[in-house]
């Protein structure tokens, strides 16, 4: 009987697998130095581990032989941008599984549910597309359904979302200014953890941007407590990331220590250049509240431009309960939208005059007649058509009914390289999926390059910061500040989300005037075992599963 157990107890050697990686370059993002090994999986698993050459009995259905390449889990963008996409569009996400990521996390100031009449409502108000699947993101689930209806369609990434804080505050007070009454912050505190409770990870919110911006201080600290016993996360497009920057840190650290929550700061940055020296003052101060016993830290993406609308360049108030269009189109209402676009001193970050119109670059146009402006600047625009800058941003708004997707140089490349060696970064695009094959328009290059450019340019070339750290921050510590515990590191047992990259050709091609280019040098992406990505071509798998934050419970 022993000699049986013993012979039995060999077999594993022998197992037959789905998918055998052998003699890989393993970076587990956990940080650890890497090693030569090989990667068993079976079913959506990682089932073995194990030094190169152990496993050179075991058999599989494919057996990749790695030749070197990095072997690393999955990348998580902590700020992604897909949720038409994995709604009712391309689900394959070409540009972003080509980069290496296996999991979408979305919700940056709003997420597609939950939907209640008062939304519905300003939707047709606005001329705003309403999904065809509303009917399930309703009710006191409807953020489950959302996720739901995103799984149903099929994505080849996972994707999971925070609850945006612009779609909270659009279910209780529309696009209304002005504090929330003590019964509708009760409403906020229901819909936060009915949220919570459906898979949120926390709440997301972006303060420049309304409704968000209308949200007080108060009133965020309010519906952090409520999520604080779920385990929510506080992350945040703050107020200012110019001027304002060092106060809004301060105020995101009081929304966290007031309400009980750990804190994520998205994107960050100290826009302008008479800004650009507050970036060291910045890090100390995070620095100071991790030292002070506050959970905050940060992520980025590897560029020294952003990207948003270009309605970001008039004042919140403009677009007081949806009217901003019907004001742009009054003469009286649209001069006092300039005069307090150009007044000194406001409490709101005006991008235009942060960034100089000269750094303003148009992208993105609904409307066919303008798309001619795509690529140019808006001192271009306003010096061709005989305006001042900002008259001429007002009317390309108007005239395209839309914010009008716009990218804005204003960082400091020395400032991106600081960032990038904080213990506490986190890396995320801030940007969708796009399929290569059916551009519209132009998009900022991170949606193609974020993470192939962290590997090539900063890792490789310029080594300012360890291939080690660059998978942690890609990965194992994204999934640690989600509270995601089986996935985000090749581990078994874990989920086999994996890439397989070759870190001498890994970048990005991407670029501001033609941004419509793969990365380079990522061989394979497996999501939940099945690869998406065969010899850096899209297969068309769709494996991508809903994921949820540590406050869920099984409806």
């Amino acid at each position: 009987m022993r000699a049986l157990l013993f012979a039995l107890a060999a077999f594993p050697l022998l197992a037959q697998y789905d998918v055998l990686i052998r003699n890989a370059k393993v970076v587990d993002g956990s940080g650890s130095p890497w090693f030569r090994g090989d990667i068993a999986i079976q079913g959506d698993r990682i089932a073995r581990m194990a030094p190169a050459g152990v496993l050179r009995r075991a058999t599989a259905a494919q057996v990749i032989e790695a030749g070197g390449l990095v072997a690393a889990p999955g990348f998580i963008d902590i700020q992604a941008q897909s949720g038409d996409a994995l709604l009712d569009g391309d689900g394959r996400l070409v540009s972003k599984i080509t980069q290496g990521i296996t999991s979408e996390i979305l919700g940056e100031g709003e997420s597609g549910g939950p939907v209640n009449e008062r939304m519905l409502s300003l939707y047709r108000k606005l001329g705003l597309d309403i999904p065809r699947q509303v009917a399930d993101f309703t009710g006191p689930h409807g953020f489950d359904g959302w996720l739901k209806a995103m799984e149903r369609h099929g994505g080849s990434p996972n994707f999971g979302s925070f609850l945006g804080s612009g779609t909270l505050r659009t279910l209780i007070k529309g696009m209304d200014e002005g504090e929330a009454s003590a019964a509708e912050l009760e409403e906020m505190r229901t819909y936060m953890r009915q949220a919570m409770e459906d898979g949120a990870f926390g709440l997301a919110s972006a303060l420049i941007y309304p409704p968000n911006s209308y949200s007080s201080t108060a009133e965020l600290i309010e519906t952090a407590k409520a999520m604080a016993p779920y385990g929510g996360v506080y992350i945040t497009h703050m107020r200012s990331e110019g001027d304002g920057l060092l106060e809004a840190i301060d105020e995101a650290i009081a929304i966290g220590r007031q309400g009980g929550v750990p804190v994520e700061i998205y994107h960050l940055k100290a826009g302008g250049k008479r800004n650009w020296p507050k970036m060291a003052q910045a890090i100390a101060k995070i620095d100071q509240a991790r030292r002070q016993g506050l959970d905050i830290g940060a992520d980025m993406y590897a560029y020294t431009a952003g990207a948003t609308g270009l309605s970001a360049c008039l004042p919140p108030s403009a677009s007081e309960g949806g009217k901003l269009f019907d004001r742009l189109a009054d003469a009286k209402q649209r001069a006092a939208i300039k005069a307090e676009a150009l007044r000194d001193g406001a409490a709101w970050e005006q991008m235009c005059k942060l960034a100089g119109p000269e750094n303003v670059l148009l992208v993105g146009f609904k409307k066919p007649e303008n798309r001619k402006y795509a690529g140019q600047r808006l001192s271009e625009v306003a010096a061709a058509e005989g305006k001042d800058y900002l008259d001429a941003a007002m009317d390309l708004i108007l005239r395209d009914g839309t914010r009008v997707e716009t990218v804005f140089f204003m960082m400091d490349e020395e400032n991106v390289k600081m960032q990038l060696r904080q213990p506490w970064m986190k890396f995320g695009t801030d940007a969708g999926g796009v399929n290569p094959e059916k551009p519209e328009g132009l998009v900022h290059p991170r949606s193609y390059g974020n993470y192939p450019r962290v590997f090539g340019k900063y890792v490789r070339e310029e080594k300012v910061l360890s291939l080690e750290d660059a998978v942690r921050k890609s990965s194992g510590a994204v999934a640690a500040r989600l509270s995601l515990h089986d996935r985000g590191l090749l581990k078994t047992g874990l989920f086999a989300d994996v890439v397989l990259f070759d870190e001498n050709t890994i970048g990005d091609r991407a670029t501001y005037e033609s941004p419509h280019q793969l990365s380079t040098g990522v061989r394979w992406v497996f999501v939940n075992g099945v690869a998406v990505l065969r010899e850096g071509v899209p297969t068309g798998a769709k494996p991508g599963r809903i994921l949820r934050g540590p406050g869920y419970r099984l409806l």
